[in-house]
């Protein structure tokens, strides 16, 4: 399987974890010490605290949301084992979609493909 086909099967995994509303796959998808960053500009940091602000994100305000897989994905290859990726994006709550922009870096592991960081961007109108 190629490097291009790999992270999009993670990007899947990242939409699938998200619709299970489960924490737990959902931030092991992610780097120990990722860098995930919201569209409201809230940062956090490492795979601990991605787990514990989607579990409350799971369990409170986006409790029953959805994600579909991002979508047109465009890869750029940084180094060996580093890749960026850029794709539109979103979650849809109580079926209004929210279309945002959002750039992953993913990187190669001994467990395989991770994200070492997330930036999602909102979509709006200028």
């Amino acid at each position: 399987m190629s490097e291009n086909a790999e992270i999009t099967a993670l990007l899947t995994r990242l939409a699938d974890a998200w619709n299970a509303g489960d924490a737990t796959a959902y931030a092991a998808l992610f780097t120990e010490d990722a860098d995930y960053i919201t569209f409201d500009g809230t940062h956090t940091e490492g795979r601990a605290a991605i787990e514990a602000a989607h579990r409350w994100l799971f369990d409170g305000p986006l409790k029953g949301s959805t994600m579909p897989a991002p979508a047109e994905p465009r890869f750029k290859r940084l180094a060996d084992g580093a890749v960026l990726v850029v794709s539109k994006g979103g979650t849809a709550v109580g079926g209004q979609l929210r279309s945002s922009t959002v750039s992953f870096t993913a990187v190669r592991t001994p467990e395989g493909w991770r994200f070492a960081s997330f930036q999602n961007t909102r979509v709006s109108t200028p």
